[in-house]
């Protein structure tokens, strides 16, 4: 496996501060936050598929902060409405048999939102955001007429013949502690990466944990600056891929 299952680091975190100024809309009947630039890129856009809090304020204000860089951003909603939460992860559900059980699911909200943009909205294309349990979504659909570009944050439960089946460049970025993508992980991952032969990159930020880019306590300046370069290795990067 190139990076291990959710665990509980995958549902803690701290909620950031700031309103989002984008809209819920419909896609084929999913709930999908829209975040749209002023003056953007007509013809490109961005998917964020979330972390297991699924469409909530921190993730809300990171598809706002693509759109103020020029790109249309969505969130589509892949748990319907019913985020896996802390107290099912602590009653003892079986969260991998939920989570498995769901794949079908999401990987029909994916779709359906990529033929949206692509078709409906003409987008020519489009770049993927992955945060832990999402990374998993953007790697599956890194292939040719789906993702053209992707970006991964402290991923979790990526399976090694999914890495090696990407077709576009991946960028990752990624925690010093981090139990679902440590060192022998990455540096598989690597090994991995190295023959698909497409364009990757790792960025290993030291000091902070698994979910530092989309939930990390922002009060700490480390963790701030992390985060914050985490997210300009994501606009550089479709920046030059999209």
């Amino acid at each position: 496996m190139a990076s291990n299952p959710p665990s509980e680091c995958c549902f803690t975190g701290f909620q950031h501060e700031g309103t989002p100024t984008g809209e819920i809309k419909k896609i084929d009947h999913i709930d999908t936050y829209f975040a749209s630039p002023k003056d953007g890129k007509p013809d490109q856009a961005i998917i964020i598929v979330s972390d297991i809090f699924g469409i909530y304020p921190n993730s809300q204000l990171i598809a706002d902060n693509f759109a103020a860089n020029g790109w249309l951003t969505v969130i589509p909603d892949m748990f319907q409405g019913i985020p896996i939460t802390d107290d099912e992860y602590n009653s003892g559900v079986d969260i991998m048999a939920r989570l498995s059980s769901h794949r079908p699911k999401a990987d029909g909200i994916v779709e359906k939102v990529i033929k949206h943009l692509r078709e409906t909205l003409g987008i020519k294309k489009i770049g993927g955001v992955g945060y832990c349990y999402g990374g998993k979504y953007v790697v599956r659909f890194l292939k040719d007429g789906n993702l053209d570009a992707g970006y991964i944050a402290h991923p979790a439960h990526i399976m090694d013949e999914e890495l090696a089946a990407i077709t576009g460049p991946l960028s990752i970025a990624a925690a010093e502690t981090d139990s679902k993508f440590p060192a022998p992980l990455r540096q598989k991952s690597e090994s991995i990466l190295v023959k698909t032969g497409v364009p990757y990159q790792i960025y290993l930020f030291g000091g902070v944990r698994h979910g530092f880019a989309a939930r990390g306590d922002l009060g700490v300046p480390n963790i701030r600056f992390a985060k914050e370069q985490a997210f300009s290795q994501a606009v550089a990067w479709f920046g030059h891929y999209l």
